[in-house]
């Protein structure tokens, strides 16, 4: 039974990575439309500047439980 579970869980997988895969292709004639209208407004530097803040607030809040955590279990 865990064989048949292990299988399908696998089989699973591979197709979700192939749609997933399949769904990025796009035309090779055709430009990326929203890219080069954020690109050529200047807004694309707000869009990395957003992520990139967020990412950070998440390391720093990653790290900060961290600590938090070896604190802990040292006492």
């Amino acid at each position: 039974m865990r064989k048949i579970i292990a299988a399908l869980g696998a089989m699973s997988l591979v197709l979700f990575f192939n749609l997933a895969a399949l769904a990025q292709t796009t035309m090779p004639d055709e430009p990326v439309q929203m890219a080069d209208g954020m690109r050529s407004n200047g807004k694309i530097y707000v869009v990395v500047a957003v992520v990139i803040t967020i990412l950070a607030g998440l390391f720093a809040y990653l790290i900060s439980l961290d600590k938090k955590i070896s604190r802990l279990e040292n006492k």
